[in-house]
């Protein structure tokens, strides 16, 4: 089973967190913030991924602190778990529908983090959530996950929509991508020997 517990302490926030990638979509996510928590749950049963995630942060700030240290979190529990990257399909890429929004995403389990997107979320809110920190989660997470991550917003006019499509199509090609390539599991998926 590849799982791995992760933990960061900071002056800001209090994360525990444990992922199973080979999962069954079982989920446990008190992150603070209900918009999130909601991202998170569906990330890890669109993903197929056992997520449980306790965060507690400076709320009476606001959440962006929580999110990004929630990202920074993730990304190291899919880099420590994938180790060497032996075996892996490395690829993974959906065209996502979520009513009428339309996300494509595709990512490149490259050992370099960079996070590439184009989102036009029309409102700066949903619910108590600021809808900027869509984006820092995303760049926290490829940062730290060493992850090549696009996402792109093909269509959409609802921000709950637009967000959520997102965050299941990353699930999505995060589960493409760290699943094991039957053909070549015993390979380094890349002619440099090493990722």
């Amino acid at each position: 089973m590849r799982n791995v517990k992760i933990k960061r302490e900071t002056e800001e926030t209090k994360i525990s967190l444990s992922l199973e990638i080979d999962g069954n979509g079982d989920y446990q996510c008190d992150t603070g913030s209900g918009f999130m928590d909601h991202m998170m749950n569906l990330f890890a049963r669109h993903g197929m991924f056992d997520l449980k995630i306790q965060c507690e942060g400076d709320t009476d700030v606001d959440y962006h602190h929580s999110v990004e240290d929630i990202g920074i979190c993730l990304g190291r529990a899919f880099r420590e778990v994938l180790g060497d990257k032996i075996g892996i399909k490395r690829y993974g890429n959906v065209v996502l529908p979520m009513d009428e929004a339309l996300i494509m995403a595709a990512v490149d389990v490259s050992g370099r983090g960079g996070a590439y997107l184009d989102m036009d979320i029309p409102t700066e809110k949903v619910g108590s959530f600021d809808t900027e920190l869509c984006k820092e989660f995303y760049i926290a997470f490829a940062r730290e996950a060493g992850v090549t991550l696009h996402v792109r917003q093909l269509a959409g006019e609802n921000s709950h929509h637009i967000i959520e499509g997102s965050f299941k199509a990353v699930a999505r090609v995060m589960r493409e991508a760290c699943s094991i390539d039957e053909r070549g599991k015993d390979k380094m998926p890349s002619t440099k020997g090493m990722l």
